[in-house]
């Protein structure tokens, strides 16, 4: 082979290892802007790995099975907000619909944007637990020294009680963390959400 045909293998080659990573690097800015969104409509949908699905209203039924809804509230550690709940633990009866009320407050002289990652545990009962409304379907932005009430409206869907393995669930927990908008805390959070591989089903004292 000649010079010039190994200098011309070597170009093409260049070329290509340089679209390839031009393609990769296109690829993870598209998947960062569209990572929340993504995150958002797919766990309107799922109830996968803990997570919650959006319903428009509640059944026109409830059934005599009572469950504990317990009610966490975190903030990440760049996230300056205060953020917490009125009520740590409440009883309903599966298929009724329930109420839970927040608070999150920007104690800062600037706007700050948030986003909400939720999900319940134990995991297993992600898909049963439908959220009619929920401050978490949108990012939020708060004012300077805002103080808002965030409420979530649910219900557990009455199918649990056909399911052979939520039988033993007689306690649900909802637990929110909200992370800035654009931050490096929140896509981490969300690469672990799509890697996160099914552990097993977790529960919470």
């Amino acid at each position: 082979m000649s010079t010039n045909e190994r200098m011309k293998q070597i170009e093409a080659r260049n070329k290509k290892t340089v679209l390839t990573v031009f393609g990769v690097v296109i690829g993870m800015i598209a998947l960062a802007y569209v990572s929340v969104p993504l995150y958002s409509l797919f766990c309107k949908v799922t109830g996968f790995n803990g997570t919650t699905a959006e319903a428009s209203a509640a059944p026109e039924y409830a059934i005599d099975r009572k469950v504990t809804i317990r009610l966490r509230a975190d903030t990440a550690r760049n996230m300056p907000w205060t953020f917490g709940t009125e009520t740590r633990n409440f009883e309903l009866n599966v298929g009724e619909e329930g109420y839970a009320s927040f608070t999150a407050e920007n104690p800062t002289d600037y706007p700050v944007t948030g986003t909400a990652i939720y999900n319940v545990t134990p995991l297993k009962a992600g898909k049963y637990f439908k959220k009619i409304q929920c401050f978490c379907f949108d990012e939020q932005v708060l004012n300077p020294h805002k103080k808002v009430n965030m409420p979530v409206v649910f219900f557990v869907d009455p199918k649990i009680d056909d399911d052979p393995n939520l039988k033993d669930v007689k306690t649900i927990t909802l637990s929110y963390t909200f992370f800035r908008k654009d931050s490096s805390e929140l896509e981490s959070a969300l690469e672990d959400f799509i890697n996160i591989e099914d552990s097993g089903d977790e529960t919470q004292g």
